[in-house]
């Protein structure tokens, strides 16, 4: 006689007390454990942290399970890609989403959003973002990390930067930037520059191997001491 069949509520009896991560490890190809994945999307959402691996796990599992594909679940995870640029998420994850899936409305806007982000054209980010705000601001922190992206990209490619850019940039002005600028200045290093005339302020930005030629010739002269310590066996 053949084995009987688990009874899934078993299974799922089984699987109380494990952690995601767990889950994800031992039954990723299961698709009993939907519910707790889109469960722990949820969580992410509430408590601002963040499981790529589980988020591609449920993607995945959502491809062989099509009829069960929850949109919100995944325009959530979407948004939390986009939040972890510069890494690139946000095209792992579109990777798994098929493509009549993409072609509705909400995802056809992040799709663009992320666009923008990658070519550092933030005003236009921000402009669209506005216009879509039951997408973004369903996600708490979705504007501080995307504030958090828009300073890393500046800060690979300047040393100093007009206010007028930054606050385009972060899509901050007035009392908020000002508060923001001193914040900058007490903790990171950041300093300000009074402009020439009609320029207004200047931000200077720590200098780094990216917008400082000579940090860059320095780090690039270096070898690592683990690259010489492979050398030696083979020279001897």
């Amino acid at each position: 006689m053949g084995r009987e069949r688990e009874d899934p509520k078993q299974q799922q009896q089984e699987q109380v007390g494990y952690t995601v991560e767990q889950l994800v490890a031992l039954n990723r190809y299961n698709p009993d454990i939907l519910p707790d994945l889109e469960n722990h999307v949820n969580d992410q959402v509430s408590s601002q942290t963040y499981s790529l691996d589980a988020n591609l796990c449920l993607l995945r599992l959502y491809q062989f399970e099509p009829d069960k594909t929850s949109s919100q679940i995944v325009a959530r995870i979407l948004v939390k890609a986009l939040m972890a640029m510069p890494a690139p998420d946000f095209s792992l994850c579109l990777f798994l989403i098929p493509e009549r899936v993409q072609m509705e409305e909400q995802f056809k806007t992040l799709i663009v959003l992320s666009h923008y982000l990658e070519t550092g054209r933030f005003r236009q980010f921000w402009d669209e973002a506005a216009k879509n705000r039951h997408i973004v601001e369903a996600v708490p922190g979705f504007e501080q990390a995307i504030q958090n992206y828009a300073i890393h990209v500046l800060s690979l490619t300047y040393q100093k930067v007009s206010r007028t850019v930054l606050a385009e940039a972060i899509n901050m002005e007035g009392l908020s930037l000002d508060k923001f600028l001193e914040h900058q200045v007490a903790t990171s290093g950041w300093a300000i520059e009074k402009g020439s005339p009609g320029r207004g302020q200047l931000i200077v930005l720590p200098r780094n191997e990216f917008n400082d030629p000579i940090l860059k010739k320095n780090t690039a002269d270096s070898v690592p001491l683990e690259h010489i310590t492979r050398i030696f066996p083979i020279l001897s």
